[in-house]
């Protein structure tokens, strides 16, 4: 049986500094105030707009996160709606095929089950993929045996938005609130976030 750990990676190289000088330029042609831009100012004015909510003006800077989670939380990223989506295809990916180690991978879900949940768990993916093979050796394609596959089930999703929509990831799913397979990975995805891009994101706690 292959778990896999849930995690993200973001892809793109993102220069925080260029991003809020950018932002700045952008923003301040709706006060008319160019002339006030200097080497150190982009912070304080960004942080500025973030306060007043003048949110429209971080629609102009965006990244793309690819997140290895379980079909089940995927679900939970799609419903975002100014966003992009690339996810790997149950249709057209063949688990029993050589590339994918001959077997269907699932998210571990161990941290949130006992001991005794984990093994009807780990009963019920064995019979998953079991039937999977089965129905692929019988000659199903992998669009119609993929039906009897988990939300447990291993997928990469390639998730792309703006800065504002980003803001609005972070705060619904780092919320306590959420489900705690999706904080796994994006209260840390947050927590590095910050690092690379100063202000945009500092206010949002979880």
């Amino acid at each position: 049986m292959k778990l896999i750990k849930p995690t993200y990676k973001i892809i793109d190289k993102i220069d925080g500094e260029k991003i809020l000088k950018k932002i700045e330029a952008i923003g301040r042609t709706a006060y008319k105030s160019e002339n006030k831009i200097t080497d150190n100012s982009a912070k304080e004015f960004v942080g500025m707009i973030i306060r007043r909510k003048h949110l429209s003006v971080i629609e102009h800077e965006s990244f793309s996160v690819k997140f290895i989670v379980d079909r089940g939380i995927s679900h939970e990223l799609v419903r975002h709606r100014l966003a992009s989506f690339t996810q790997e295809s149950t249709r057209y990916c063949n688990y029993t095929k050589g590339k994918f180690n001959g077997e269907p991978a699932f998210i571990d879900l161990t941290p949130h089950l006992t001991k005794e949940q984990r093994l009807i768990w780990i009963e019920e993916l064995e019979k998953a993929k079991t039937a999977y093979n089965a129905l692929i050796k019988a000659g199903c394609s992998a669009q119609i045996a993929r039906s009897v596959l988990p939300n447990s089930l291993k997928t990469e999703i390639i998730v792309t938005a703006n800065l504002r929509e980003w803001r609005t990831i972070f705060e619904q799913r780092t919320d306590k609130a959420a489900h705690p397979q999706i904080r796994e990975v994006m209260v840390p995805l947050l927590e590095k976030i910050k690092t690379i891009i100063p202000v945009i994101f500092d206010d949002i706690n979880y």
